[in-house]
């Protein structure tokens, strides 16, 4: 039986057929690929950046964790490049158990430090994260006290009911949570009643150049206000310059974050003074 002709069809390209969607597939595979490739072979690692009190810039709140995964010619790739390919699917979930199990070996590594990992709201119940998790937390329970997970704010309403719960659980061991860029316009103000976040990381759309903005600086001075009342830590991320940080501060946030303090880097500090030490 021959298909039938469907109008509403008959302008749409199919991929092989259209050269942009055809790149995009391609490109997409090819990240694809490059993640699968880089788990099998443990070629991730974390990089380090710092957030630091907006009233005291040498003083370092908590340190952020963020993924990276080496492509086959030994380029360090950060998450912006690969996870939005990746964040649906299976691929999403390990890359989630893979930074958890750096970041729980860091924190176990180093007494003194505070630090954030980011997860997606569908790691959540994922078998394999939630063992890793516990497996750390009953060798070592001051990890718990130490550790902050951080959740975008369009994952969390993905399943805000979820979400509320798993904090619930795990804020009762002394884990943080962290909603990482607060702002983006996803979040139903309802919801703050129930999700009880330690941290409100303001998206960073809003902090570049705010020292310059007025519109900017109402939208923060709102977002603030919110994070206030529900008795939140405010975190500005994407800082870039000194008037800005200056301008943030006088506002009221309470840390901040960005290039204009350092970069991620997979040498931090504190890993510097080690090699230093075990050298001497």
């Amino acid at each position: 039986m021959s298909k039938q002709f469907n109008p509403r069809l008959a302008n749409v390209p199919a991929v092989a057929d259209n050269p942009l969607n055809h790149a995009v597939f391609q490109r997409d595979q090819s990240t694809l690929k490059m993640v699968r490739d880089a788990i099998q072979h443990r070629q991730t690692l974390l990089a380090f950046q710092p957030v630091v009190l907006a009233h005291d810039h040498g003083r370092v709140a908590f340190h952020e964790g963020l993924i990276r995964v080496l492509d086959a010619t030994g380029r360090v790739i950060p998450a912006c490049d690969f996870m939005p390919q990746v964040e649906d699917n299976e691929l999403g979930r390990e890359i989630d158990v893979l930074a958890l199990q750096m970041g729980l070996r860091t924190l176990q590594k180093n007494p003194d430090l505070r630090l954030s990992i980011n997860m997606s709201a569908r790691s959540i119940g994922y078998k394999a994260w939630g063992q890793m998790l516990s497996h750390f937390l009953k060798r070592d329970q001051t990890i718990g006290e130490r550790l902050i997970l951080e959740i975008t704010e369009s994952s969390a309403m993905l399943v805000p009911e979820l979400v509320a719960d798993f904090m619930d659980q795990l804020q009762e061991k002394g884990i943080c949570f962290a909603m990482d860029d607060f702002g983006s316009g996803y979040t139903a103000i309802r919801y703050f009643k129930d999700f009880f976040f330690d941290v409100l990381k303001l998206d960073g759309q809003f902090i570049k150049g705010i020292a310059n903005d007025a519109d900017n600086r109402a939208l923060v001075a709102a977002l603030i206000s919110i994070a206030q009342h529900f008795d939140m830590m405010t975190v500005a991320e994407s800082v870039e310059t000194a008037a800005d940080a200056a301008v943030l501060a006088e506002m009221g946030v309470d840390c901040l974050q960005g290039y204009y303090f350092a970069a991620p880097t997979t040498r931090p500090g504190w890993l510097q003074q080690k090699a230093a030490m075990a050298a001497g």
